[in-house]
């Protein structure tokens, strides 16, 4: 019996990852509507899984996918193509749904005079649009409500980002060949543990942890694809031993290594419909936490049912408004970018070199 590895399912165009990243962005948005409203018992998710709501989980998937297609880009890209299209996925998006924010959305609902004055809405136009670091509040926006963050979701932005860049400086140190990175990785694993150990840690340096160890995995999962198989009994095996050490103290690695080969093998193994040209997860994970928030100051005291449906519909729209002038846009300017690129360095009677596409990134 022939297996099929991680290296079959990158080999071929057809996978799961953009109706995969739709879900988890969706999740986020469910995931918050508790908080947002203010409302005590978790989500269905947190109750399962109990050491990650929702939204966590998503999060930690959309690492897990983005180590692994981040790498693969990496891998079949030139540096400054990589650079570019990392730089041309994240910023445009990301720098309309801010500009939105402190634009529109501010202006129209705070209660502070000084509104254009205050460094706080500069220092959150300024430092959310280069992802220097996450600013949360405008002055005067939703002060009255449970949470007055105007865009909680951005904070894993910077941390992805920085990531990529890592990723970059890793390949410019040829780190990312099998063997190596193997030994990093292993290294890695070793510190975090021994990291963890030493004393407790904030909750900011907790989530980034995750992020780093789920984007790493992904970028292993990548390096070492024709080794990784995607076996039903491997599946049932690795939910069976989560749900078996649920509660326990090294339960959380379970669920790590359950999820991640859940992701991969639901990424390629399951037929599943297709979104091949209308990717607006990455919108609706910009504008979901900031429709939450509009939902709540116009309809207060709402639960999170209500708040979940009416903000899916209102970041919905928006996130189809972004892919279409936003994102699509940027998406073939990159295109044209590499095609020119290519036909500058083609010598005559020669063919030029095909710069590989993957699926869409986050």
């Amino acid at each position: 019996m022939t297996l099929r590895t991680l290296a079959d399912g990158s080999a071929r165009h057809d996978n799961n990852f953009n109706l995969m990243r739709l879900i988890a962005a969706w999740l986020v948005i469910y995931g918050h509507s508790f908080p947002i409203t203010a409302t005590d018992s978790p989500d269905l998710i947190a109750r399962i899984v109990q050491i990650r709501f929702s939204g966590a989980v998503a999060v930690d998937m959309f690492f897990l996918i983005s180590g692994f297609l981040i790498a693969a880009s990496l891998e079949r890209h030139r540096l400054r193509d990589y650079l570019a299209a990392r730089a041309l996925r994240i910023f445009p998006a990301l720098i309309v749904c801010v500009s939105l924010c402190v634009f529109v959305l501010g202006p129209l609902l705070t209660n502070s005079p000084d509104y254009w004055e205050s460094s706080q809405t500069w220092k959150y136009l300024a430092r959310n649009i280069t992802l220097d670091k996450a600013q949360y509040f405008l002055p005067g926006v939703f002060e009255n409500q449970p949470h007055k963050a105007v865009n909680g979701s951005i904070w894993s932005l910077p941390v992805e980002f920085r990531l990529y860049l890592l990723l970059a400086a890793l390949g410019l140190l040829r780190l990312l060949r099998a063997w190596r990175f193997n030994t990093l990785f292993v290294v890695g694993v070793i510190a975090g543990f021994a990291l963890i150990d030493v004393a407790p840690l904030p909750p900011w340096k907790v989530a980034n942890l995750w992020c780093l160890a789920f984007f790493a995995t992904g970028t292993f999962a990548w390096v070492n694809r024709a080794r990784i198989v995607l076996w039903w009994p491997l599946l049932v095996v690795a939910i069976g031993v989560a749900a078996t050490m649920r509660g326990s103290t090294y339960y959380f690695i379970a669920y790590f290594i359950a999820l991640s080969y859940t992701t991969f093998f639901v990424a390629y193994v399951p037929k599943l419909p297709q979104i091949r040209h209308h990717d607006i997860s990455y919108g609706l994970y910009l504008y979901g936490w900031p429709a939450q928030q509009l939902v709540l100051h116009f309809a207060p005291g709402t639960g999170p049912m209500f708040n979940l449906f009416w903000a899916t519909l209102f970041a919905g729209a928006m996130a189809v408004l972004s892919w279409h002038f936003v994102e699509r846009p940027a998406l073939r300017l990159r295109a044209r970018m590499g095609r020119a690129r290519e036909s500058s360095i083609a010598a005559p009677g020669l063919q030029t070199v095909p710069v590989l596409a993957t699926s869409v990134e986050r």
